[in-house]
């Protein structure tokens, strides 16, 4: 754009000069096209196209042209299509927070609401009559077979009212043809929407569904009693399918050749469930999204942000779309901030502290309010801390794609605190292009230490810019940014630092620096866990936290911890284990002469100043000897610190309810509870006389001698530059893959490549909605598990859920009950309430045939509610706290079905347990059931589907392959066979499409070690270990799938290896909506073979 100055003061040239510059303006505007065009439908005649764009939905002629602007809410819109009539235009919106269904004239008006479920609908058609059929997440029926989990869809009237639930099954993308055959999207498991390039069990696939001839006539239903066939057999994704006219063939979406594109199948017609696909686009590198379909047959897509027709017979024609719009989002936005500080650092006067406030560095005064930015970027600062003498700032800052250390000094002699000085200096101290965070000052000020490539450690000569490199990058793994330590000597000459040496990722250890000679010794040598390292006692000992001696999670990750301390000086060590009675006497022996020169020598101290540190001498050898554990009970300990004098030990626990900081007397043995609800660290002064917290976003101040506890506000002007920001998260995101991706190829692709693809849609979106979106695809181009990008849209409403599953059919005024479920509100309320009940009115508003009822229990969760209910000939209002979600209730009701099932099957000789989450509550329950109330049993259904992973691999496997090799017979009684912690009997494990990381490692794991046979379906191989990182706008999260597990058999990563079942078997569609189990009735048959084979 060029930029037009006016200095005529003739007031028509002026006028005519500015709309004639104006007009030059709109249409410079106009001629750059927009991007990022998504969620599209071509109308019903094939003349025009509605789109989302900017969080508005627009309209356009199918010929292209000037776009049409048709909503202009500050919220989200999304999601527009076509009524059958081309006169109105339904969308999804966020302008009452939730996620709810509008409709609208096409030409433009006031929306109208159609749905109140204070959750997320998703409008996924329209219907000849005007019905719109959505998917929302509300509640399974009662016949329903499956997890219950996922979303379901339903179907309102043109004008909303009661939603009516057309099926339990979780669709993805749907479309009606003629007599309500169906054609749809399935949806198996979970995996990021927007993942592309792979190919394993979890893909989607096409079904088309017929309904029985009994159930052809409206209201639409999608049932058992229908017959399902799967059209498509790629083992990769086939998505979005849409009828032709006639419903005898559709099109739909299919990476056959490596990317989505446009596909054709013929007639449905006598070709015994088999489809000859025909490719109709050929794009390479960037997918195809969102197809519709007019009347005529025309087909609408988004292609590389842009708009595409295709006609039949014709190549694809992109649609050339002007826009002119207002930029409603602000360039630059001031905020105060007075919470959400994420890091630290005390001054060395202790008079100011560091903060960092959404990536940017603020100083704020002790005593008052006054806060000072010290840095105004969209990137990210972090890891503050001062120099010796207070004057210079060092923090890591991210610019220009690369983390370095950046440090900021008051340039005026008049000049004591960053709090009130105008004028500073910032420079780079590292060099570009390297990755370098973390810095430290030792306590000398000569020298600086940060880490390097992330778990390398540097240290620089703060006169020279001389780096010396004291700890190679490959001895440890940085998991998370923050997760490697290291604290310099009092008289800086050694670092400690966490140490992870052959192998000891799982059991680190803390090592010691010496960074003169560059030796490194290795002071604990645990095959437990030691961190949380500090020196201690003027560098003559250290403190450390480690789990070696604390109860550990019965399975899965979690051990509780102590602290201990280990001295380098023998001598202090002997000082340190003497009581009140041993210092007394050593006391009487002191002569007074002797305590008066030391009188007279600290006061001379004092005149010339500090006193140097004292030059530290490591006795090394007998250290190990030299251990005290400090805590008198193991806990789940946060950070720690103790004085210098060796008297109190302050240290973060878990108490009752929260974190809280304690201090141990550690002459009397006393434990005082000082500050409840803390997390972080500690940051004591250097005078030792206060110690600093971040404390929920906040910063607390606690005076060592008097214990007193304050809170150090802060105000700090935030300057929010929402574009700026994207763009630096974007980069951010894309070199966090680049540098952590478990493997260093990034799976062979052009990662670089991508970045230039994807980085041209950041000047065409002003929302995290479309953001958060933009950057998944991004990452779903890496073909990996545990990746996209998250947001954490907060809508503040919630749904009150009453704990029951009402009758779907029922078309009477009021709910009916079809069952109460076990433990929910209704069941501890009132006993005798049963199915067949109806609730007529919540909180006196009465529930009829037509009232959509979900509006009356929005917000009611933990709320006193008045429910009236008829049943048995008499009607009653009884008051109880609806709960937030009835899932608790519907899994263990799913539970106690698949036992049930297998009881009657077996005849009581085979188990059932489901392992809920690789977590130690899910091992403790199948622990508790295996072991306890299944002692009895002959064998084990080991379910493991429709679980989302964590950490239990290893414990599950040892825990179902014991051998019996003791028989304990006192007096020839059975009492217990050894090994009494592990199953000795035939187990077998169910798997199936939704195991997912963990839980995908362990079938390969009880595969491979032969402990029996998996059942079901093949599980996608996504075995890696995530790291969920928040972004500075934390509503902003994304994964990189950064610890991949190979498989020593196969000697290849068992990411995007796929696990196959030993018997296979699918639960289809149809024996699922009759609430049937072909998988658990396939291993309950097996199991019984087993039995009688032993």
């Amino acid at each position: 754009m060029i930029d037009y100055y006016i200095i005529s003061i003739d007031m028509n040239k002026t006028l005519l000069t500015s709309v004639l510059l104006l007009s030059m303006s709109l249409s410079a505007s106009a001629q750059e096209s927009p991007l990022w065009l998504r969620r599209n439908a071509i109308s019903p005649d094939a003349s025009q196209i509605a789109f989302t764009y900017k969080g508005d939905i627009y309209i356009v002629g199918a010929e292209g042209g000037r776009a049409r602007q048709l909503t202009t809410n500050q919220a989200y819109d999304s999601n527009p299509m076509w009524t059958p009539d081309g006169k109105s235009i339904i969308f999804s919106s966020y302008r009452e927070l939730g996620k709810d269904i509008y409709k609208v004239s096409a030409e433009g008006g006031v929306p109208q609401r159609l749905t109140s479920h204070p959750g997320s609908e998703t409008p996924m058609t329209v219907m000849d009559d005007g019905s719109i059929l959505f998917s929302a997440s509300i509640q399974q029926d009662a016949q329903y077979g499956d997890f219950p989990d996922g979303s379901q869809v339903y179907v309102i009237g043109p004008d909303g009212g009661r939603p009516k639930q057309v099926t339990s099954l979780p669709i993805s993308n749907i479309s009606i043809g003629p007599d309500n055959i169906v054609i749809y999207e399935d949806y198996k498991g979970y995996e990021d929407p927007w993942r592309k390039h792979h190919t394993s069990s979890v893909t989607h696939d096409i079904w088309i569904y017929e309904p029985s001839e009994d159930k052809l006539a409206d209201p639409i239903s999608i049932n058992g009693n229908g017959v399902f066939t799967k059209l498509t057999t790629f083992k990769g994704e086939d998505r979005n399918p849409v009828f032709t006219a006639d419903g005898d063939s559709f099109y739909y979406l299919s990476e056959q050749d490596g990317t989505f594109n446009v596909y054709f199948s013929g007639s449905l017609r006598n070709n015994d469930g088999k489809i000859k696909p025909e490719q109709l686009t050929f794009y390479k590198g960037n997918p195809v999204r969102h197809l519709s379909i007019a009347s005529n047959g025309t087909l609408c897509y988004s292609y590389d942000g842009e708009l595409y027709i295709l006609e039949e017979g014709k190549q694809p024609e992109k649609v050339k779309i002007e826009i002119i719009r207002d930029q409603t989002e602000r360039a630059a936005q001031e905020r105060k901030m007075t919470t959400g500080a994420t890091s630290l650092a005390v001054s060395p006067d202790g008079k100011e502290v560091a903060i960092v406030l959404r990536g940017d560095v603020f100083v704020t005064s002790v005593e008052h309010k006054t806060t000072t930015r010290i840095t105004n970027t969209a990137q990210q600062e972090r890891s503050v801390c001062f120099s010796a003498d207070g004057r210079t700032l060092y923090y890591a800052a991210e610019r220009n794609g690369h983390w370095g250390i950046w440090a900021t000094s008051l340039t005026e002699d008049e000049d004591k605190l960053f709090t009130y000085a105008f004028k500073t200096e910032e420079k780079m101290i590292t060099k570009p292009g390297e990755t370098c965070f973390q810095p430290q000052v030792s306590p000398d000020g000569k020298h600086i230490a940060y880490l390097k490539d992330r778990t390398g450690i540097a240290m620089m000569n703060l006169k020279t810019g001389k780096e010396t490199i004291l700890l190679d990058s490959d001895v440890n793994y940085s998991y998370t940014d923050g997760d490697q330590s290291f604290e310099w000597s009092p008289d800086s000459r050694y670092i400690l630092c966490n140490y992870q040496a052959d192998g000891g990722w799982n059991n680190e250890d803390v090592a010691v620096i010496d960074t003169e000679t560059g030796e490194i010794t290795n002071l604990t040598q645990s095959g437990y866990t030691d961190s949380g390292f500090r020196w201690a006692r003027g560098g003559k000992a250290m403190t450390w936290t480690s789990d070696k001696a604390g109860y550990r999670s019965h399975g899965s990750w979690g051990a509780e911890k102590d602290i201990y301390i280990m001295f380098f000086d023998g001598k202090d060590y002997t000082e340190f284990l003497k009581d009140k009675e041993d210092r007394a006497i050593a006391d009487l022996y002191k002569e007074k002469k002797e305590g008066k020169k030391e009188a007279k020598d600290s006061v001379k101290a004092e005149k010339k100043g500090a006193k140097k540190a004292e030059k530290i001498i490591l006795d090394l050898e007998d250290r190990q000897d030299r251990i005290a554990k400090l805590t008198r009970f193991s806990g789940r300990l946060g950070d720690h610190y103790m004085t210098q004098d060796g008297k109190k030990l302050y240290y973060i626990t878990r108490l009752e309810k929260s974190m809280d900081l304690c201090c141990l007397n550690l002459e009397d043995n006393s434990i005082k509870v000082v500050l409840k609800g803390v997390m972080g660290s500690i940051y004591p002064s250097k005078d030792e006389k206060s110690l600093f917290m971040l404390n929920r976003g906040g910063v607390s101040k606690i005076v060592i001698a008097s214990g007193k506890k304050e809170s150090i506000s802060f105000n700090g002007v935030f300057e929010y530059k929402p574009a700026q920001e994207r763009e630096y998260i974007f980069n951010h995101i894309w070199k966090q893959v680049d540098e952590k991706f478990y493997v260093a190829d990034i799976h062979g692709i052009d990662w670089e490549g991508y970045r230039k693809t994807y980085e041209k849609f950041l000047p065409h979106i002003d929302n995290n909605f479309d953001f958060h979106e933009m950057l998944s695809e991004m990452l779903g181009e890496l073909n990996g598990s545990h990746t996209g990008a998250r947001y954490r849209h907060t809508s503040g409403l919630t749904m009150g859920t009453l704990g029951a599953i009402y009758d779907q059919e029922f078309e009477g005024d009021g709910l009916k009950i079809k069952e109460v479920l076990k433990g929910g509100p209704l069941y501890l309320a009132d006993p005798e309430i049963k199915a067949g009940n109806i609730i007529k009115a919540i909180n006196g508003n009465e529930i009829t045939k037509d009232t959509d009822w979900h509006a009356l229990l929005a917000g009611q969760g933990g709320k006193k509610t008045a429910v009236t209910i008829k049943g048995c000939g008499k009607e009653r209002t009884i008051y109880l706290e609806p709960g937030f979600t009835d899932y608790k209730q519907m899994y263990q009701r799913w539970v106690r079905q698949r036992e049930d099932m297998v009881r009657e099957l077996s005849g009581g000789k085979i188990a059932y347990v489901h392992v809920e989450g690789m977590d130690s509550d899910s091992f403790r329950k199948v622990y508790s059931d295996l072991l306890g109330k299944y002692r009895t049993c002959e064998a084990v259904i080991v379910d493991t589907r429709h679980n989302g992973g964590g950490w239990l691999h290893d414990d599950l496997a040892t825990l179902l392959s014991g051998t019996g090799y003791i028989r304990f017979e006192p007096r020839g009684q059975y009492i217990g066979t050894e090994p009494y912690s592990k199953w000795t009997k035939p187990s077998c494990v169910l798997i199936g499409e939704d195991n997912y990381s963990d839980a995908s490692g362990f079938p390969y794991i009880y595969k491979t070690l032969g402990i029996g046979k998996l059942i079901g379906a093949p599980v996608p191989g996504t075995m890696t270990a995530v790291w969920w990182e928040n972004q500075i706008d934390p509503t902003i999260t994304f994964g990189i799938p950064q610890v991949g597990a190979i498989g020593v058999k196969e000697g290849r990563y068992l990411e995007n290896m796929q696990i196959e079942p030993d018997i296979e078997v699918y639960n289809d569609p149809a024996s699922v909506l009759r609430g049937e189990d072909k998988q658990l009735e396939t291993a309950v048959k097996e199991m019984l073979k087993t039995i009688e084979n032993k």
